[in-house]
């Protein structure tokens, strides 16, 4: 058998892994919203499993494990940047309509 064989079995069984992760781990979020949780700990928990699916096939799939550290400097800017634009529209609604409703 080739290498290039080999290498070819050895990825078929990491994608066959990542895909029954992701089985499970679906099973676990529908699991969760079957708890009827308080829906801020629902919310909560849900987005952990759906990052940590997210992040999954990320890394596997679209082959982010095997790049360069440069990508990951950038997705985290851009996250951050992502991040601080969504707490300015807030801050910046909220300080709009707080003042609105202020009485002297």
């Amino acid at each position: 058998m080739s290498s290039g064989a080999h290498n070819l079995e050895k990825d078929i069984k990491k994608y066959k892994k990542i895909y029954f992760a992701l089985l499970i781990f679906t099973v676990v979020t529908v699991l969760a919203a079957k708890f009827h949780l308080a829906v801020h700990l629902a919310i909560i928990i849900d987005l952990i499993i759906t990052t940590f699916k997210a992040s999954l096939v990320a890394s596997f799939f679209m082959h982010l494990a095997t790049e360069r550290p440069v990508i990951y400097w950038l997705l985290i800017f851009t996250g951050f940047f992502f991040i601080s634009m969504l707490l300015l529209i807030y801050v910046s609604h909220y300080s709009i309509y707080e003042g609105l409703h202020h009485v002297p």
